[in-house]
């Protein structure tokens, strides 16, 4: 299990797009719609092939499948770090030991992208949301293809009332993630441009 990239929510994209640029100053690219779920993206590509998406149900589309993953059809507030996202090389054999609320996979695509991602029934991951969503790369990773903004990730926190239990059940040791006891969120800080920027 590695990480992949991070998802910041908004409740429009436009809201999620603005967050991450205001916060890290460098603009995000184009990314496209994910027809199953009803969402649209737009990206950053970060040092190390990991990649920031932020992403927002598309007003414009109707979802093939509820509940929305990265449990969306309940976001409120302001845009912020939702979820982050694992990959693995064999999701079905992974999943087996995990808890089971980490989600069945789904098969997904996006243009000649193509993966499969473990979304729970609900659409709601354990712990809060601070569970990875998993995923599994069908097709060639799309961090190789955005273009540097000069961004790289230098430590993302986990804060969790149990967030020994969920450190516990994750085969991950990437020294950039940090886990502490805390109420329920994420803190990201990236080199950028323009020194250290927090999300």
């Amino acid at each position: 299990m590695e990480l992949d990239h991070l998802a910041v929510a908004g409740a429009t994209l436009q809201e999620a797009r603005a967050h991450v640029e205001d916060a890290l100053g460098v603009p995000l690219q184009a990314g496209g719609q994910h027809a199953m779920f009803g969402t649209h993206n737009q990206l950053l590509g970060l040092a190390d092939g990991l990649y920031l998406e932020a992403i927002a149900i598309d007003p414009d589309a109707t979802a093939q499948r509820h509940p929305c993953w990265f449990d969306l059809d309940r976001f409120s507030g302001p845009p912020r770090i939702s979820n982050w996202i694992c990959r693995c090389t064999d999701l079905a054999a992974q999943l087996a030991r995990l808890p089971k609320g980490a989600g069945a996979p789904v098969a997904l695509s996006r243009g000649d992208l193509k993966w499969d991602m473990a979304v729970p029934s609900d659409g709601i991951l354990p712990y809060d949301n601070l569970f990875p969503a998993l995923i599994e790369w069908h097709s060639e990773h799309p961090a190789p293809r955005l273009q540097q903004r000069g961004c790289s990730l230098l430590r993302l926190t986990l804060a969790h009332p149990e967030v020994k239990s969920l450190q516990a059940c994750l085969p991950i040791t990437d020294p950039r993630i940090r886990f502490e006891v805390g109420a329920a969120g994420f803190e990201a800080e990236f080199d950028t441009p323009h020194g250290r920027r927090v999300l």
